[in-house]
């Protein structure tokens, strides 16, 4: 007779998502995961086949929830210049009140598992694509609407803003100065004409 599993799958691939966020890839052992999840071994390898898998169904579950996140956000927001600047002060304010300094979890994978997994790096590529995607689109809309008559081109924005992003995410984990992380967005939104 199968066993029954006793946990909800979705609950404990969010509570791996957080403690790799949080510790990364190399510095959690699988008893740290079996201790966080509150599941045995035999489950952890059974339901989600080993650390590794676990941790590329966690990033992916943060990949999603991130996307998804942005998206809405700039739906909710019409204008593109605010909608901007609305985005990388978020970035700002959350990583200041993060008292666990976790970063960007893509950001973090990236600078500690590349170029040693190729497959991470096919991960990590295409959630450059979509991000940059996301924001072209919705530079594009502000275009299409008449709120930007930039002349610079929309996808080599996207790229610098999914950079700056990115980089604000990177540069949070050293604890930076409010005042110059606003300094240098308001400095790259005056792209936006």
């Amino acid at each position: 007779m199968p066993r029954v599993k006793l946990f909800d799958e979705n609950e404990v691939l969010t509570k791996a998502m957080n403690l790799f966020w949080k510790q990364g890839y190399s510095a959690t052992s699988v008893q740290d995961l079996v201790s966080h999840l509150g599941i045995n071994r035999a489950s952890l390898y059974d339901t989600f086949g080993g650390k590794e898998q676990l941790f590329k169904k966690s990033f992916e579950l943060y990949r999603k929830i991130n996307l998804e996140g942005v998206m809405h956000f700039f739906e909710t927001r019409p204008n593109v210049k605010i909608g901007f600047s609305e985005l990388f002060h978020t970035a700002i304010q959350e990583d200041i009140l993060d008292k666990d300094n976790k970063g960007c979890f893509a950001v973090n994978t990236t600078t500690e598992l590349i170029p040693n997994d190729k497959s991470l790096l096919l991960i990590l590529q295409k959630n450059k694509r979509d991000f940059e995607n996301v924001f072209y689109n919705y530079l594009k809309k502000g275009q299409e609407s008449g709120q930007l008559s930039t002349t610079q081109d929309l996808k080599s924005l996207a790229t610098l803003f999914y950079t700056l992003y990115n980089g604000i995410r990177v540069v949070s984990k050293t604890r930076p100065n409010k005042k110059e992380s606003s300094d240098s967005i308001n400095i790259v939104l005056s792209l936006l004409v």
